[in-house]
């Protein structure tokens, strides 16, 4: 498929944090158990100014299909890759590569030339592929609660 790809509007805040739920709570289930996934993302988080502002002050790509939310990535000014998340729905479609090239474009017209992320092990197969390099695993703890991730990197090419 070949989604329909927008920049982030503030009404999308509350589409964004659930589709980011079902991708943690579907999506991820291969990769974490429930416990995991829980401390993650419990219960779709509520369209909160804060929230609105992490996806309104990067720059942040929507895909949509027939203008349904079907992905989202968001890269901070610093070339920190925040977010990047699909609906499980869509998995495997071309979505999550749609959104990255569309991204890579973004950093490379802001002058950036090395971007960073912690990838899910599930979001670490994908960036592997895009050519992203692991810089080392880690691990987050949150209520107790592990969650393995990769700190990974990306150095652009320049276009001619």
């Amino acid at each position: 498929m070949t989604p329909t790809l927008r920049r982030y509007e503030p009404e999308d805040c509350a589409a964004c944090w659930l589709l980011f739920y079902r991708a943690v709570q579907i999506g991820a289930a291969e990769f974490y158990d429930q416990s995991q996934r829980d401390v993650w993302c419990a219960a779709p988080p509520d369209p909160s100014p804060e929230r609105n502002a992490r996806l309104a002050d990067a720059t942040t790509w929507l895909a949509e299909d027939n203008g349904r939310l079907v992905g989202f990535m968001s890269l901070e000014a610093d070339g920190h890759l925040d977010m990047a998340f699909v609906d499980p729905d869509y998995m495997g479609l071309g979505v999550a590569r749609a959104l990255h090239d569309r991204l890579m474009q973004s950093a490379r017209d802001a002058g950036l030339t090395q971007l960073n992320t912690e990838a899910s092990p599930v979001a670490e197969h994908f960036f592997s592929r895009q050519g992203w390099q692991m810089v080392a695993p880690d691990t987050v703890v949150r209520d107790g609660v592990s969650l393995p991730r990769y700190l990974m990197q990306i150095t652009l090419e320049e276009q001619p």
